[in-house]
């Protein structure tokens, strides 16, 4: 049975149009940088294949790609995010399992860029 007092009010089912307008557009913008930073993870992949540890140290160790590397890592997560939210926001229908899943989402999303930042700073600062 179709709860009708959901569907005459679309904000309770459907939630914030300006926000959801606002993720649309940045899930959109971060796939097409993923397909940017794509082509410079294969780059860096090739260049350091067959390579040693203090050749990829030397690599990773640049400026430069520890500075793409940092910004691959936080546009992924960020597309992760949101494109778990979508699933959330489509599945799950419990008020406080939804509000959970969604905090559970951004903290693990949080979690996977200051781990893979960590990871990054080691090898950038002592190798």
């Amino acid at each position: 049975m179709v709860d009708e007092s959901r569907i005459a009010e679309p904000h309770i089912h459907y939630g914030n149009p300006k926000g959801s307008t606002r993720h649309f557009i940045i899930q959109r913008l971060t796939g097409a940088l993923n397909i940017l930073f794509l082509i410079f993870f294969v780059w860096l992949v090739v260049r350091l294949a067959g390579s040693g540890r203090t050749e990829m140290v030397g690599v990773v160790g640049n400026p430069i790609i520890a500075i793409i590397i940092a910004l691959l890592i936080a546009n992924v997560a960020t597309h992760m995010r949101i494109g778990m939210r979508e699933v959330i926001e489509d599945y799950v229908q419990d008020p406080r399992l939804h509000s959970l899943c969604l905090s559970l989402n951004t903290f693990f999303a949080l979690a996977v860029t200051v781990l893979a930042w960590i990871a990054l700073a080691k090898i950038v600062f002592w190798g």
